[in-house]
């Protein structure tokens, strides 16, 4: 397994239960790293990982043999989707890593701020 893998798992296991997040969203907070990154990591990740939490921009699942089982998982734990198929992210959006995430991986406070006031445009 890569480390850019690896640090691609642990911020997805961030993402609490009943929140989502797109891969763009997991990518914008790891430097050097792209939403096509987060989706190839996607495929080889650990079974305890949490990957149904992480989802397309568009907030429907990616377009793969688990589409069904990732939508049936986050229906159980609460996340609501709307009739096109995509996640409500006005009451889904994941709010962003700990601060235990940002101290260990040494982001300044202030830029991962900056970074989630993004996703909600």
């Amino acid at each position: 397994m890569a480390r850019a893998d690896k640090t691609i798992y642990r911020l997805i296991a961030e993402v609490p239960k009943g929140e989502v997040a797109s891969y763009g969203m997991i990518a914008s907070l790891l430097p050097g790293v792209g939403p096509r990154q987060v989706a190839r990591a996607m495929r080889s990740a650990p079974d305890d990982l949490k990957w149904y939490r992480i989802l397309t921009a568009s907030g429907a699942p990616a377009d793969h043999s688990g589409a069904e089982e990732q939508r049936r998982r986050l229906k159980k734990e609460g996340v609501a989707f709307r009739k096109n198929g995509a996640v409500d992210w006005s009451a889904h959006r994941w709010k962003g890593p700990s601060q235990k995430w940002i101290d260990k991986n040494a982001r300044d406070i202030h830029d991962v701020m900056e970074t989630i006031a993004g996703w909600a445009s």
